[in-house]
């Protein structure tokens, strides 16, 4: 009976400690908040199954503890064994299908008219940021012109005339409460965009464009990290994600810059 009750007790305080731990930083958009009551959700569920096994694991030390008596033994049950297997497979998949949406808006949500296009290139080890600038059309690039003593880590064609207004620097800003697509971009090996309060992580593939399609409501400060294994200096590729309330956006993309000076 002591063992029985060991079990318990230890379930119980795992449970509990899973309950009062802070699992995520505070959300900042639509999508974080879904992810997180999704997570929860899930971690509910696991916890029920997880509760009750120990609670039957008790029983059965309980029940069958050591009388004096010869062992017996059980060949088991295959229609229990059909029955969790059914249930186990019902629980994942009913989780998999409640999630797909979050995952397909994110992911595969195709851009509409309204949105605010922004270039995000990665690599070792930092990050670029591509605005089109007034004339909403983004300058043609050369990866011959990539300089970044000249202040052209893009390599953008000065001679091309979409490209005189583009701005370009090396923090992601956006306009809170507003639809952005990341249109990503890797000039070398894999790279990742990680944003831990926007509950977001995409890979970045060398030859590939890549749409993500993002929204932070909520204005601030947050770190962008590379969550993919690029080279040694892997942990130093990090930047800045700073969500501007609109109007404070909409005047610092109308500040005059002169061709190749970088964001501020």
């Amino acid at each position: 009976m002591l063992l029985a009750g060991l079990v318990w007790v230890v379930a119980l305080l795992t449970a509990a400690s899973f309950v009062a731990r802070r699992w995520f930083p505070q959300a900042i958009s639509a999508h974080a908040a879904r992810f997180d009551s999704y997570f929860h959700v899930n971690l509910a569920v696991a916890g029920i199954v997880f509760l009750a096994a120990q609670f039957a694991l008790g029983i059965l030390i309980w029940r069958y503890r050591r009388r004096g008596q010869p062992a017996r033994y059980s060949e088991g049950d295959n229609r229990i064994e059909l029955l969790w297997t059914a249930a186990t497979g019902a629980l994942f998949l009913a989780a998999a299908i409640a999630s797909a949406r979050m995952w397909v808006d994110v992911h595969m949500a195709q851009p509409q008219p309204g949105d605010l296009r922004i270039e995000l290139a990665g690599k070792q080890f930092a990050w670029n940021v591509r605005y089109a600038g007034p004339d909403g059309r983004f300058g043609r690039t050369d990866p011959r012109l990539m300089n970044d003593a000249a202040g052209n880590p893009l390599g953008i064609d000065e001679k091309d005339p979409a490209g005189k207004d583009d701005i370009v620097g090396s923090v992601l800003r956006i306009p809170a409460g507003r639809p952005v697509v990341l249109l990503l971009h890797s000039h070398d090996v894999i790279h990742n965009f990680f944003v831990r309060e926007l509950r977001i992580k995409q890979d970045l593939v060398p030859g590939m464009e890549i749409p993500l399609r993002i929204q932070a409501d909520r204005p601030g400060e947050y770190e962008i990290a590379c969550a993919e294994l690029c080279g040694l200096g892997h942990h130093q590729m990090r930047s800045v994600l700073i969500v501007m309330p609109p109007a404070e956006f909409d005047q610092w993309m109308r500040t005059p810059r002169s061709w190749g000076e970088p964001a501020r």
